[in-house]
C-alpha cells in the first residue's frame, strides 16, 4: 500500500498536497484499489467555493459510484481534464497523473485537521 509521507490525508481516503495556498487533491492508492477499475471522473464544481467536506465531484468505477469530498474549504480552481479521456490514471498513478482537483484554500487552519501518513495507515490497517 503506497502512502507517501509528504502528503496529508482524509478519513474519506483522499490525499492532499499543500503548496502555498493551493491544495492538490486526489484519491489514495487504497481507495482506488477498493473502487476497482475507474471508468469516469466527474467534477462540475470548478469556479465554485466549497466548504470542507462538501461534495466536489464523483468517481465511477465498474461496480460503484462514490462522492468526492473537499478536504478543505476553498475555491475549486482546476480539474485534471486529462481524466475525462483517461480516468484509469486514477488507478495507475493516484498520487501523480491521477490527481483530481486543485483548491485555493480559504482557511489554512483546516490543514491541521488533516491526517498524517501514519494516522492514515492506522485507519486503513497499513
Amino acid at each position: 500500500m503506497n502512502v507517501p509521507q509528504e502528503l496529508k490525508y482524509t478519513k474519506d481516503h483522499e490525499w492532499v498536497r499543500i503548496e502555498g495556498d493551493i491544495a492538490t487533491v486526489g484519491v489514495t492508492d487504497f481507495a482506488q484499489g477498493e473502487l476497482g477499475d475507474i471508468v469516469y471522473v466527474e467534477v462540475e464544481t470548478v469556479g465554485e467555493t466549497l466548504e470542507k467536506e462538501e461534495v466536489f465531484g464523483t468517481v465511477e468505477a465498474v461496480k460503484t459510484v462514490s462522492d468526492l469530498f473537499s478536504p478543505l474549504s476553498g475555491e475549486i480552481i482546476e480539474f485534471n481534464e486529462s481524466l475525462e479521456d483517461t480516468p484509469e490514471k486514477v488507478n495507475s498513478d493516484p498520487y501523480g497523473d491521477g490527481w483530481m482537483v486543485k483548491i485555493r484554500i480559504s482557511d489554512k487552519d483546516q490543514v491541521a485537521d488533516l491526517l498524517s501518513a501514519s494516522d492514515y495507515k492506522d485507519i486503513i490497517g497499513g
